[in-house]
C-alpha cells in the first residue's frame, strides 16, 4: 500500500468534515486509539486536515482496497482487535449491508498535526 498521488485518485465522493463523524470514533482518533477509517467513497486527499473537536489530524494516505484483505492489523488501525469485531461493528451500524470480500472501500490513514 503506497501513498497515492491525488492526481491518480477519483474525485472525491464527499467532504473530510464527513469522514469521521460517530462520537465513539471521534473519541478514539482524539486519544490516538483510531489511525485510520474506511469508506465506501473517498472523502480526502492526501495533505488534507480534519479537525475533530479542536484537534487537527493530517490525511497521510488514501487507497482502495478489498474487505477481504483486511487483516488485525488493519482492524486495530481502526481501533478494533480483530477484523472480526470490525466486521460486527461495521454490520450493526449498517443492518442489512452484505460483507463482500471482493467489496471495495477507501482507506482514509491520519496522524495528528504536530505543533
Amino acid at each position: 500500500m503506497t501513498n497515492h498521488e491525488n492526481n491518480n485518485l477519483p474525485p472525491k465522493t464527499c467532504s473530510i468534515e464527513r469522514l469521521v463523524t460517530m462520537p465513539s470514533d471521534v473519541e478514539m482518533v482524539i486519544a490516538g486509539k483510531k489511525t485510520a477509517t474506511r469508506r465506501n467513497g473517498r472523502y480526502a486527499d492526501v495533505g488534507e486536515i480534519m479537525e475533530l473537536q479542536g484537534h487537527k489530524f493530517v490525511v497521510d494516505n488514501v487507497y482502495s482496497q478489498s474487505l477481504g484483505e483486511l487483516t488485525d492489523n488493519h482492524a486495530q488501525d481502526e481501533g478494533f482487535e480483530t477484523v472480526e469485531a470490525y466486521k460486527e461493528a461495521i454490520l450493526s451500524y449498517h443492518p442489512g449491508m452484505p460483507w463482500l470480500p471482493h467489496m471495495r472501500v477507501w482507506v482514509h490513514e491520519f496522524s495528528p498535526v504536530k505543533g
